[in-house]
């Protein structure tokens, strides 16, 4: 056991120290506009060379360097958190293969190096969505495998495309190519490459799934790794999108996905799934927000929301953890009386992800409305921005209201309190940080100040529809008790709202179940149909009636008989001669 703490504290000081190194020089590189591309030549024979290509500016490292603060706070946390487990050796080492698997994507400026980490970041997201080894985890991590391997299919084709231009280095054909149609072919499968991996809507069922891994490992999937991926591959990608017809497609799906997910989660009881449907709306935001040509705005937002995302996760996995692994918020209640401490950074996080004023999530959320509120925008995509936003505050409120107020309503009596310190320094720490981060991120990313001038009744909405949407939470909230009752009024729209839009059934049922049924019918007409009458069985009792008939004729008369083999002799010898 005291491997596992030292392995623990180990990989923290040591990521934690990287953090700070590249958050400090991806500071120093946005001040003085530096970009470095490094080449290491790894094997040289004859005139051929393998090459890694490096690719180290402000975006990459400050990315990075986030990534490795939250991941060394993750693992910090995970050492009581998973302290009970017998293989955390095993949990750690994974974890960490996890996050070099996204160092290795943030720093490619090429797209087999890209592979590399992106096929990482599937295969190890797998071996940590069946880390608890049960049916319900086996079937999250194949439908987790089997959504993601979409978009490495598509990646593979675009790295087979782009032979056409002699080079993997995508980075130095965006300018000058982005009007030929090889670059749209190439653009189009990053696009559905970057879909698969954030989750958007068709591929949105894996994200809720994949919360069958342990909560450690949802906070480090859901703030800065996985679902990140696919939103940093199309930031790098952004000038295909601008003015394009895959920018059109992207601002629609993103909108949707944004929506559904807001919508769902209304309609949830599960906490780990609430957070997870909040994380497929913000990635939606992002994604539509970088569709729309804003690139260093869904970067910024995409760092913001780790910072309280992977907080948000923590104080739920210590909720969690001290509920006896009990995930119903219906059970929760007066939470802030019985666990003070995590209650408040829960709070903190949950007002950062509604865009309160001067939080983290404030800063890059009121920025991207505005610029929405300002930019040239059809009626659809602006109605789906901020209705969204008026959701996310909805559920927000109705989650704090399940799990915070009120009285405790566990059946069961569950030794609730707050003394696990190991967590709550790793969650204390993320929380000055979702307090902070979007200040000085905004200070960082955009030194020189921007005013965005509009009307009062714009400038307003985005307060409006979160104090209108907050409003709508606590109402919803307090209605629980007739909450059934109501449901059952609406069943099919409920059922369809509550479910992602029959998404997850679709991804499962609707891919397996029509294949299934064909083999059904084939099974049934030739293996138990026709080749049973002419296969092994038809051919058997057609041999039995013949040898039944041929035995007849040799017991029965010897004359006949040898008559028989004498005209048999005779043709062959007649046969023979000729």
């Amino acid at each position: 056991m005291m491997w596992s703490v030292s392995i623990c504290l180990i990989s923290f000081t040591v990521l934690l120290g990287l953090a700070l190194g590249l958050v400090g020089l991806g500071v120093y590189f946005i001040m003085n506009d530096l970009v470095y591309f490094i080449e290491w030549e790894v094997v040289s024979m004859n005139s051929s060379s393998i090459v890694m290509t490096f690719l180290f500016d402000w975006m990459s490292l400050i990315f990075m360097g986030f990534v490795l603060f939250i991941s060394s706070l993750v693992i910090f946390y995970s050492e009581e958190y998973m302290g009970g487990d017998l293989n955390i050796n095993r949990f750690i080492i994974l974890v960490l293969m996890f996050v070099l698997s996204m160092m290795f994507l943030i720093i490619s400026p090429n797209l087999i190096s890209i592979l590399l980490g992106w096929d990482g970041l599937g295969l190890v997201s797998y071996l940590l969505v069946i880390y608890y080894q049960n049916v319900k985890s086996y079937n999250a991590g194949m439908l987790t495998a089997l959504s993601n391997r979409i978009g490495d299919v598509a990646l593979l084709l675009a790295i087979a495309w782009m032979l056409n231009f002699g080079s993997w280095n995508y980075i130095y054909y965006m300018e000058c190519s982005k009007t030929s149609m090889e670059m749209l072919i190439i653009g189009g499968l990053v696009v559905v490459a970057g879909m698969t991996k954030s989750a958007q809507i068709p591929f949105s069922s894996w994200l809720p799934a994949a919360m069958a891994a342990p909560t450690p490992v949802s906070a480090l999937v859901h703030s800065s790794t996985l679902v990140t991926a696919g939103v940093y591959l199309l930031i790098r990608f952004n000038v295909l999108l601008v003015d394009s017809l895959l920018g059109s497609f992207l601002l629609l799906f993103g909108g949707l996905t944004m929506f559904m997910a807001g919508l769902g989660a209304n309609f949830e009881f599960d906490l780990k799934k609430i957070i997870a449907l909040s994380t497929l709306s913000q990635l939606g935001l992002m994604m539509s927000v970088l569709a729309m040509g804003f690139p260093k705005l869904a970067f910024f937002h995409l760092l913001t929301h780790a910072l309280f995302k992977a907080l948000l996760f923590m104080c739920a996995g210590a909720i969690i953890h001290n509920m006896s692994d009990s995930q119903d918020i219906r059970f929760m209640g007066g939470l802030v009386v019985q666990m003070p401490l995590t209650a408040g950074c829960f709070n903190l996080s949950n007002l950062a992800l509604c865009g309160v004023p001067f939080l983290a999530g404030f800063y890059s959320k009121d920025l991207i409305l505005e610029m929405v509120s300002l930019s040239y925008v059809n009626f659809f995509s602006f109605f789906l921005y901020f209705f969204s936003t008026g959701l996310t505050v909805c559920y927000s409120l109705r989650l704090v209201y399940y799990s915070m107020s009120g009285d405790f309503n566990s059946l069961a009596l569950h030794p609730l309190n707050d003394e696990g310190w190991v967590m709550l320094r790793g969650m204390l720490g993320l929380s000055l940080m979702a307090v902070l981060g979007g200040s000085v991120l905004s200070w960082v990313i955009f030194p020189t100040p921007v005013m965005i001038c509009l009307p009062v009744y714009l400038k307003t909405l985005a307060l409006s529809v979160s104090g209108l949407g907050g409003w709508v939470g606590y109402e919803l909230a307090k209605f629980s008790l007739n909450y059934d009752v109501q449901a059952m009024r609406a069943y099919f729209l409920v059922g369809f709202m509550g479910s992602m839009w029959f998404m997850p059934f679709i991804s499962t049922y609707g891919v397996s179940g029509v294949p299934l049924k064909i083999g059904n019918q084939l099974v049934k007409s030739f293996d138990f149909g026709w080749s049973e009458f002419f296969g092994g069985q038809g051919l058997f009792s057609s041999f039995m009636v013949w040898s039944k008939i041929n035995q007849w004729w040799q017991n029965n008369d010897l004359k006949t008989y040898l008559i028989s083999f004498i005209l048999w002799f005779i043709i062959l010898m007649f046969l023979m001669l000729l």
